[in-house]
Protein backbone atom coordinates (compact mmCIF):
# COMPACT_ATOMS: atom_id res chain seq x y z
CA UNK A 1 0.00 0.00 0.00
CA UNK A 2 1.46 3.34 -0.98
CA UNK A 3 1.21 6.45 1.12
CA UNK A 4 1.52 10.07 0.08
CA UNK A 5 4.53 11.81 1.57
CA UNK A 6 3.74 13.85 4.68
CA UNK A 7 3.59 17.61 4.37
CA UNK A 8 6.10 19.75 6.16
CA UNK A 9 4.45 22.37 8.39
CA UNK A 10 7.42 24.75 8.16
CA UNK A 11 8.69 24.29 4.64
CA UNK A 12 11.23 22.00 2.98
CA UNK A 13 10.64 18.67 1.26
CA UNK A 14 10.44 14.97 2.06
CA UNK A 15 11.96 12.01 0.23
CA UNK A 16 10.26 8.62 0.73
CA UNK A 17 11.67 5.24 -0.28
CA UNK A 18 10.78 1.51 -0.24
CA UNK A 19 7.65 -0.58 0.15
CA UNK A 20 7.63 0.29 3.84
CA UNK A 21 7.66 4.00 3.61
CA UNK A 22 10.83 5.61 4.98
CA UNK A 23 10.84 9.39 4.80
CA UNK A 24 13.69 11.83 5.10
CA UNK A 25 12.85 15.47 5.64
CA UNK A 26 14.91 18.31 4.15
CA UNK A 27 14.26 21.50 6.07
CA UNK A 28 14.91 25.04 4.92
CA UNK A 29 14.56 28.16 7.02
CA UNK A 30 11.35 29.73 5.78
CA UNK A 31 8.20 31.56 6.73
CA UNK A 32 4.85 30.61 5.21
CA UNK A 33 2.53 32.71 3.12
CA UNK A 34 -0.93 31.08 3.13
CA UNK A 35 -2.62 31.45 -0.25
CA UNK A 36 -5.58 29.20 0.52
CA UNK A 37 -6.59 26.46 2.91
CA UNK A 38 -4.92 23.88 0.70
CA UNK A 39 -1.83 25.69 -0.54
CA UNK A 40 1.20 27.01 1.29
CA UNK A 41 4.22 28.54 -0.42
CA UNK A 42 7.57 28.66 1.41
CA UNK A 43 9.21 32.08 1.33
CA UNK A 44 12.75 32.76 2.51
CA UNK A 45 12.75 35.13 5.46
CA UNK A 46 13.62 38.75 4.84
CA UNK A 47 16.34 40.16 7.12
CA UNK A 48 13.88 42.25 9.12
CA UNK A 49 11.89 39.10 9.93
CA UNK A 50 14.86 37.66 11.82
CA UNK A 51 14.66 40.24 14.62
CA UNK A 52 12.01 41.62 16.97
CA UNK A 53 12.60 45.22 18.03
CA UNK A 54 11.40 45.63 21.62
CA UNK A 55 9.94 48.70 23.39
CA UNK A 56 13.28 49.54 25.00
CA UNK A 57 14.59 50.54 21.57
CA UNK A 58 12.03 53.32 21.13
CA UNK A 59 14.10 56.17 22.64
CA UNK A 60 16.95 55.33 20.26
CA UNK A 61 14.57 55.12 17.28
CA UNK A 62 12.93 58.43 18.17
CA UNK A 63 16.23 60.26 18.53
CA UNK A 64 17.53 58.89 15.25
CA UNK A 65 14.30 59.79 13.47
CA UNK A 66 14.81 63.41 14.53
CA UNK A 67 18.36 63.54 13.11
CA UNK A 68 18.20 65.64 9.98
CA UNK A 69 21.86 65.34 8.99
CA UNK A 70 24.62 62.75 9.54
CA UNK A 71 26.22 65.12 12.05
CA UNK A 72 23.12 64.93 14.22
CA UNK A 73 23.25 61.14 14.55
CA UNK A 74 23.72 59.76 18.04
CA UNK A 75 27.00 58.08 17.16
CA UNK A 76 26.36 54.91 19.15
CA UNK A 77 28.97 52.20 19.54
CA UNK A 78 27.77 48.62 18.98
CA UNK A 79 30.00 45.98 20.57
CA UNK A 80 29.57 42.32 19.62
CA UNK A 81 31.06 39.07 20.93
CA UNK A 82 29.46 36.54 18.57
CA UNK A 83 32.72 34.75 17.82
CA UNK A 84 31.29 31.38 18.91
CA UNK A 85 33.85 28.62 18.43
CA UNK A 86 36.22 31.20 16.96
CA UNK A 87 36.71 32.57 20.47
CA UNK A 88 39.63 30.89 22.24
CA UNK A 89 39.03 30.45 25.98
CA UNK A 90 35.63 32.08 25.39
CA UNK A 91 37.38 35.38 26.08
CA UNK A 92 35.07 37.55 23.98
CA UNK A 93 31.92 35.97 25.42
CA UNK A 94 33.28 36.40 28.95
CA UNK A 95 34.04 40.06 28.27
CA UNK A 96 30.45 40.59 27.08
CA UNK A 97 29.01 38.72 30.06
CA UNK A 98 31.14 40.86 32.39
CA UNK A 99 29.71 44.05 30.87
CA UNK A 100 26.17 42.76 31.43
CA UNK A 101 26.90 41.79 35.04
CA UNK A 102 28.56 45.14 35.81
CA UNK A 103 26.50 47.78 34.00
CA UNK A 104 22.80 48.72 33.83
CA UNK A 105 21.24 47.25 30.70
CA UNK A 106 18.01 46.47 28.88
CA UNK A 107 17.19 44.10 26.02
CA UNK A 108 16.06 46.15 23.01
CA UNK A 109 16.01 43.52 20.24
CA UNK A 110 15.77 39.74 20.05
CA UNK A 111 16.84 37.56 17.11
CA UNK A 112 14.98 34.45 15.90
CA UNK A 113 17.34 31.72 17.07
CA UNK A 114 15.09 28.98 15.67
CA UNK A 115 16.00 30.26 12.22
CA UNK A 116 19.67 30.91 12.96
CA UNK A 117 21.05 28.26 15.32
CA UNK A 118 21.64 24.55 14.70
CA UNK A 119 20.34 22.93 17.89
CA UNK A 120 21.77 19.52 16.98
CA UNK A 121 25.26 20.99 16.73
CA UNK A 122 25.09 22.79 20.07
CA UNK A 123 22.57 20.74 22.09
CA UNK A 124 20.77 23.24 24.36
CA UNK A 125 20.28 21.95 27.90
CA UNK A 126 16.99 20.51 29.15
CA UNK A 127 16.54 19.96 32.88
CA UNK A 128 15.21 16.52 33.85
CA UNK A 129 14.10 15.90 37.43
CA UNK A 130 12.97 12.52 38.71
CA UNK A 131 10.41 11.48 36.11
CA UNK A 132 9.82 14.60 34.01
CA UNK A 133 11.40 17.36 31.95
CA UNK A 134 11.15 20.68 33.78
CA UNK A 135 12.79 23.39 31.72
CA UNK A 136 14.57 24.14 28.47
CA UNK A 137 17.43 26.62 28.20
CA UNK A 138 17.24 27.96 24.66
CA UNK A 139 20.14 29.79 23.03
CA UNK A 140 19.69 33.52 22.60
CA UNK A 141 20.99 36.32 20.42
CA UNK A 142 20.08 39.60 22.07
CA UNK A 143 20.84 43.27 21.53
CA UNK A 144 21.27 45.18 24.78
CA UNK A 145 21.38 48.88 25.55
CA UNK A 146 23.92 49.67 28.28
CA UNK A 147 25.42 52.72 29.96
CA UNK A 148 29.13 52.91 30.70
CA UNK A 149 30.57 54.19 33.98
CA UNK A 150 30.26 57.75 32.67
CA UNK A 151 26.60 57.39 31.69
CA UNK A 152 27.30 57.13 27.94
CA UNK A 153 24.96 54.73 26.13
CA UNK A 154 26.25 51.93 23.93
CA UNK A 155 24.92 48.64 22.54
CA UNK A 156 26.03 45.03 22.99
CA UNK A 157 25.12 42.18 20.63
CA UNK A 158 25.59 39.07 22.77
CA UNK A 159 24.79 35.38 22.45
CA UNK A 160 25.22 32.40 20.18
CA UNK A 161 26.96 32.73 16.82
CA UNK A 162 24.42 31.97 14.05
CA UNK A 163 24.95 28.73 12.14
CA UNK A 164 22.56 29.60 9.30
CA UNK A 165 21.61 32.59 7.15
CA UNK A 166 24.77 34.60 7.81
CA UNK A 167 24.09 37.15 5.10
CA UNK A 168 20.50 37.72 6.21
CA UNK A 169 21.59 37.98 9.83
CA UNK A 170 24.26 40.54 8.94
CA UNK A 171 21.72 42.46 6.87
CA UNK A 172 19.33 42.45 9.86
CA UNK A 173 22.09 43.85 12.09
CA UNK A 174 22.75 46.45 9.40
CA UNK A 175 19.12 47.56 9.56
CA UNK A 176 19.40 48.01 13.32
CA UNK A 177 22.66 49.92 12.87
CA UNK A 178 20.89 52.34 10.54
CA UNK A 179 17.72 52.74 12.60
CA UNK A 180 19.39 53.10 16.01
CA UNK A 181 22.09 55.58 15.03
CA UNK A 182 25.11 53.30 15.31
CA UNK A 183 28.29 54.69 13.75
CA UNK A 184 30.89 52.22 15.09
CA UNK A 185 30.73 48.41 15.24
CA UNK A 186 33.39 46.71 17.38
CA UNK A 187 34.14 43.00 17.72
CA UNK A 188 35.74 41.21 20.68
CA UNK A 189 37.25 37.77 20.16
CA UNK A 190 40.33 35.68 20.93
CA UNK A 191 42.71 33.44 19.00
CA UNK A 192 45.01 30.59 20.08
CA UNK A 193 48.65 31.61 19.69
CA UNK A 194 52.12 30.28 20.64
CA UNK A 195 52.49 32.74 23.53
CA UNK A 196 53.10 32.12 27.25
CA UNK A 197 50.60 32.98 29.99
CA UNK A 198 53.44 34.59 31.95
CA UNK A 199 53.65 37.60 29.62
CA UNK A 200 51.15 40.42 28.96
CA UNK A 201 48.26 39.48 26.66
CA UNK A 202 48.76 40.94 23.20
CA UNK A 203 46.22 41.48 20.44
CA UNK A 204 45.71 41.65 16.70
CA UNK A 205 43.62 44.62 15.60
CA UNK A 206 41.60 44.74 12.38
CA UNK A 207 39.34 47.32 10.80
CA UNK A 208 37.38 48.29 7.71
CA UNK A 209 39.83 51.19 7.26
CA UNK A 210 43.36 51.57 8.54
CA UNK A 211 42.80 54.95 10.24
CA UNK A 212 40.64 53.31 12.90
CA UNK A 213 43.55 51.23 14.25
CA UNK A 214 46.51 53.33 13.14
CA UNK A 215 48.44 52.85 16.39
CA UNK A 216 48.36 49.04 16.06
CA UNK A 217 51.03 47.12 14.10
CA UNK A 218 50.21 45.16 10.93
CA UNK A 219 51.38 41.56 11.14
CA UNK A 220 50.02 39.88 8.03
CA UNK A 221 49.89 40.20 4.28
CA UNK A 222 47.16 37.98 2.78
CA UNK A 223 45.89 34.68 4.16
CA UNK A 224 42.75 32.57 4.02
CA UNK A 225 41.29 31.58 7.41
CA UNK A 226 38.03 29.98 8.58
CA UNK A 227 35.20 32.48 8.44
CA UNK A 228 32.95 33.72 11.23
CA UNK A 229 29.84 35.87 11.52
CA UNK A 230 31.95 38.52 13.28
CA UNK A 231 34.30 38.71 10.28
CA UNK A 232 31.45 38.88 7.78
CA UNK A 233 29.71 41.58 9.80
CA UNK A 234 32.87 43.71 9.82
CA UNK A 235 33.31 43.22 6.08
CA UNK A 236 29.70 44.13 5.21
CA UNK A 237 29.54 47.10 7.57
CA UNK A 238 32.72 48.49 6.04
CA UNK A 239 31.24 48.08 2.57
CA UNK A 240 28.20 50.04 3.76
CA UNK A 241 30.37 52.91 5.01
CA UNK A 242 30.05 52.10 8.72
CA UNK A 243 33.25 52.10 10.80
CA UNK A 244 33.83 48.48 11.80
CA UNK A 245 36.84 47.25 13.73
CA UNK A 246 37.87 44.93 16.51
CA UNK A 247 40.59 43.25 18.51
CA UNK A 248 41.46 39.58 18.92
CA UNK A 249 43.33 38.68 22.09
CA UNK A 250 46.14 36.13 21.81
CA UNK A 251 45.41 33.21 24.14
CA UNK A 252 48.18 30.69 24.94
CA UNK A 253 47.39 27.69 22.77
CA UNK A 254 47.56 25.36 25.77
CA UNK A 255 44.73 27.37 27.44
CA UNK A 256 42.47 27.71 24.39
CA UNK A 257 39.90 25.26 25.82
CA UNK A 258 40.04 26.72 29.35
CA UNK A 259 38.80 29.97 30.87
CA UNK A 260 41.35 32.78 30.62
CA UNK A 261 40.01 36.04 32.11
CA UNK A 262 43.29 37.85 31.40
CA UNK A 263 42.34 37.84 27.70
CA UNK A 264 38.85 39.19 28.47
CA UNK A 265 40.38 41.95 30.57
CA UNK A 266 42.71 42.90 27.71
CA UNK A 267 39.79 43.03 25.27
CA UNK A 268 37.92 45.50 27.47
CA UNK A 269 41.03 47.63 27.94
CA UNK A 270 41.40 47.90 24.18
CA UNK A 271 37.67 48.58 23.81
CA UNK A 272 38.14 51.62 26.04
CA UNK A 273 41.19 52.72 24.06
CA UNK A 274 39.44 52.42 20.69
CA UNK A 275 36.04 53.88 21.58
CA UNK A 276 36.45 56.15 24.59
CA UNK A 277 33.93 54.12 26.61
CA UNK A 278 34.57 53.70 30.32
CA UNK A 279 33.84 50.16 31.46
CA UNK A 280 34.52 48.45 34.80
CA UNK A 281 37.37 45.96 34.85
CA UNK A 282 38.27 45.45 38.52
CA UNK A 283 36.37 42.16 38.93
CA UNK A 284 37.98 40.75 35.79
CA UNK A 285 41.40 41.90 36.99
CA UNK A 286 40.93 40.02 40.26
CA UNK A 287 39.70 36.93 38.38
CA UNK A 288 42.74 37.10 36.09
CA UNK A 289 45.12 37.24 39.05
CA UNK A 290 43.49 34.24 40.72
CA UNK A 291 43.48 32.34 37.43
CA UNK A 292 47.19 33.09 36.92
CA UNK A 293 47.97 31.53 40.30
CA UNK A 294 46.00 28.39 39.42
CA UNK A 295 47.74 28.05 36.04
CA UNK A 296 51.19 28.50 37.60
CA UNK A 297 50.45 25.76 40.12
CA UNK A 298 49.26 23.35 37.43
CA UNK A 299 52.22 24.05 35.14
CA UNK A 300 54.69 23.57 38.01
CA UNK A 301 53.50 19.98 38.52
CA UNK A 302 54.98 18.88 35.18
CA UNK A 303 58.63 19.44 34.22
CA UNK A 304 57.64 19.03 30.58
CA UNK A 305 55.07 21.84 30.84
CA UNK A 306 57.59 24.04 32.65
CA UNK A 307 60.03 23.55 29.76
CA UNK A 308 57.37 24.39 27.16
CA UNK A 309 56.43 27.63 28.92
CA UNK A 310 60.11 28.58 29.33
CA UNK A 311 60.66 28.08 25.60
CA UNK A 312 57.64 30.25 24.77
CA UNK A 313 58.91 32.93 27.15
CA UNK A 314 62.27 33.01 25.38
CA UNK A 315 60.61 33.27 21.98
CA UNK A 316 58.23 35.98 23.18
CA UNK A 317 60.98 38.08 24.74
CA UNK A 318 63.17 37.76 21.65
CA UNK A 319 60.42 38.85 19.33
CA UNK A 320 59.21 41.63 21.66
CA UNK A 321 62.71 43.09 21.80
CA UNK A 322 63.00 43.03 18.02
CA UNK A 323 59.52 44.48 17.45
CA UNK A 324 59.55 47.12 20.22
CA UNK A 325 57.09 45.38 22.48
CA UNK A 326 54.68 43.73 20.07
CA UNK A 327 54.18 40.12 20.94
CA UNK A 328 53.14 37.80 18.14
CA UNK A 329 55.79 35.21 17.49
CA UNK A 330 56.72 31.82 16.19
CA UNK A 331 59.71 29.54 16.44
CA UNK A 332 63.09 31.12 17.21
CA UNK A 333 61.51 34.55 17.65
CA UNK A 334 60.12 34.65 14.14
CA UNK A 335 56.55 35.65 13.43
CA UNK A 336 54.41 32.72 12.17
CA UNK A 337 53.43 32.84 8.53
CA UNK A 338 49.86 33.28 7.32
CA UNK A 339 49.75 29.59 6.43
CA UNK A 340 50.93 28.63 9.92
CA UNK A 341 48.33 30.84 11.54
CA UNK A 342 45.56 29.47 9.31
CA UNK A 343 46.67 25.93 10.21
CA UNK A 344 46.51 26.82 13.90
CA UNK A 345 42.94 28.12 13.45
CA UNK A 346 41.97 24.92 11.66
CA UNK A 347 43.53 22.83 14.43
CA UNK A 348 41.69 24.82 17.09
CA UNK A 349 38.32 24.42 15.35
CA UNK A 350 38.96 20.71 14.76
CA UNK A 351 39.63 20.33 18.49
CA UNK A 352 36.34 22.08 19.21
CA UNK A 353 34.55 19.59 16.95
CA UNK A 354 36.16 16.64 18.72
CA UNK A 355 35.02 17.94 22.12
CA UNK A 356 31.44 18.54 20.91
CA UNK A 357 28.97 15.89 22.13
CA UNK A 358 27.90 13.45 19.40
CA UNK A 359 24.57 13.90 17.67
Amino acid sequence: MSHPPPRSPIGGGWECHGPVVSCTRHITVVSLVRLSRRQEVPVVQRPEELVDVLPGAQPFLDREAEAGTPGQRRGLVLVHDLAGEFDAAHAGALAGAHLLSSLPHEVIARFDVDSLVDYRAHRPRITFTGDRYESFTAPEILLYALEDDGGAPFLLLHGAEPDFAWERFVAAVGLLVERLGVTSVVSLQALPMPVPHTRPVTVTAHASRRQLIESYPVYWAEMRIPGSVAALLELRMGEAGVDAFGVAAHVPHYLAQATYPAASLTLLEHLEQLTGLHVPTEALREAAEANRTEIDEQIARSPENVAVVASLEQQFDSFAAAREGTGLLGAAGEMPSGDQLASEFERFLAEQDRKRPGD
